[in-house]
């Protein structure tokens, strides 16, 4: 025969629900921490395109930042998507 406690199923409960909102108290942190990211990498995408500007092209870039070319072109990438356009030059300095 078997005796339920009711204690025992309140704690069984308790250490759930315990668990459930530390599970989301990780989800809700990691979300927050990916929306630092996605702005930090979107920042860095447009110093990056600026970087290419000033140095005048990927490879200058890359020596100059020493950064793989793969990393700038992936930030060139995202600062296309985002409206930046690296060797634009109608704003820079007119050219005598």
């Amino acid at each position: 025969m078997t005796v339920h406690n009711p204690e025992k199923a309140l704690s069984r409960k308790q250490r759930l629900q315990e668990r459930q909102r530390r599970q989301l108290l990780a989800v809700d942190v990691v979300d927050k921490a990916e929306g630092k990211v996605r702005k930090a990498e979107s920042e860095l995408a447009v110093a990056v395109a600026e970087a290419v500007r000033v140095f005048g092209d990927e490879p200058s870039a890359c020596e100059g930042l020493d950064m793989p070319a793969e990393t700038i072109r992936r930030f060139l990438a995202l600062a296309r998507d985002a409206g930046v356009e690296p060797l634009d030059t109608t704003d820079g300095p007119a050219t005598p």
